[in-house]
């Protein structure tokens, strides 16, 4: 645990400290997000934030290499290959931050990068449904590459107000380190250091060092430099341990050892997805691409209900932990326990949610 404390720190220092000189790269170059009628900033930002937080995992992985344990995880080209794949992505969407890229380009890059991963080992060798399902490798490959580009678009689409995407991701990305760890030490001989528990540990300090100067009022955003690059390591994450573990290490319960290994997954990153799929689904319906902005997000629906800014990030913040860690805890207790503390937890949101606009009206956080 220690040196995955030391990785953390490491990785939160750095990128809060590249981050000043990324903005000052950002001014100079004109990497500015102009305001839009669906922005809810009345000035305009810098933007290619993206590059602090890559600069902040590259250099938690030369420390983690240099140590005695995570630096065994260096012998295969896993984390290199993560390493490569980030750093596709953060310069596709640099590029795009300052120039505009269009769709097809940047889909392009993001399927290079999936496939960079798959290549050099990051890819999902099974499928754990109702068990151990194995497909055909290039089948598997493709739904790498799916969940790769699925989970950066997620973070790019919820990527709307001060703060909310590095949050979520870094709130998921703690979820499952939880997760990560407590599987790996189930592991015959036990071993907790694992490359999904590395990289979620590195991506909770490259958020936890981003958010102070992405926080509102924002000095900068992430852009698309930021949000692709938190959801290929994120992705990364999950595909190398999701698949490639025994459902029966991850719980005892058979109906939990069938459902948690896909659920635990899924739900770290639920509310980037919702909010996601809602967008495809309430585009495609309009006749609209699915690409095509508008102000129909959950946080531009948190912000009409009455909360401000910074309330909507803090109660989507609380959605996300409760989906996140709550799944999470069914893996950690037995029996009702992780239903009862997540049902109250739920009804706490939806409390505040829905009832919070009505009893302070305005917003003083």
């Amino acid at each position: 645990m220690h040196e995955y404390v030391l990785v953390l720190i490491v990785a939160a220092a750095v990128t809060y400290l590249a981050t000043p000189f990324v903005r000052s790269l950002a001014v100079a170059t004109g990497a500015f997000t102009a305001v839009r009628e669906r922005d809810v900033h009345k000035t305009p930002i810098p933007r290619l934030g993206g590059v602090g937080i890559y600069i902040g995992f590259v250099a938690a992985a030369l420390v983690a290499r240099a140590l005695p344990y995570l630096g065994t995880l260096f012998s295969d080209r896993r984390i290199l290959g993560v390493i490569a794949a980030g750093g596709i992505v953060c310069l596709l969407g640099a590029f795009d931050d300052i120039r505009e890229l269009d769709w097809l380009t940047k889909l392009a890059g993001q399927m290079l990068a999936a496939g960079l991963m798959a290549y050099t080992g990051v890819q999902l060798l099974s499928l754990p449904i109702f068990g151990t399902t194995i497909l055909p490798t290039p089948v598997l490959v493709l739904f790498t590459v799916l969940v790769v580009i699925a989970s950066t678009n997620a973070v790019n689409f919820i990527d709307g107000l001060d703060g909310l995407a590095a949050g979520v991701v870094g709130i998921a990305a703690f979820a499952f380190f939880i997760y990560s760890y407590l599987v790996s030490r189930s592991f015959a001989p036990a071993n907790v250091f694992s490359t999904a528990t590395f990289i979620s540990a590195a991506l909770v300090g490259c958020c936890a060092g981003f958010l102070p100067h992405n926080f509102h009022p924002a000095r900068l955003f992430m852009g698309d430099s930021g949000a692709l690059t938190l959801g290929l390591l994120l992705s990364a994450a999950t595909i190398t341990l999701t698949g490639n573990v025994d459902p029966g290490q991850v719980s005892a319960n058979e109906v939990s050892a069938a459902f948690l290994p896909i659920l635990v997954p899924l739900a770290v990153l639920l509310l980037p997805f919702l909010d996601m799929v809602l967008a495809v689904v309430r585009r495609t319906r309009a006749g609209q691409r699915p690409w095509q902005p508008d102000a129909m997000h959950l946080h531009h629906r948190m912000l009409r209900i009455g909360h401000g800014h910074r309330r909507a990030v803090l109660i989507l913040y609380l959605w996300a932990a409760i989906v996140a860690l709550g799944s999470v805890s069914f893996v950690i207790w037995d029996g009702p326990r992780p239903l009862a503390v997540v049902g109250a937890a739920a009804a706490m949101g939806v409390v505040l949610t829905v009832w919070l606009p009505r009893w302070r009206p305005s917003e003083r956080l």
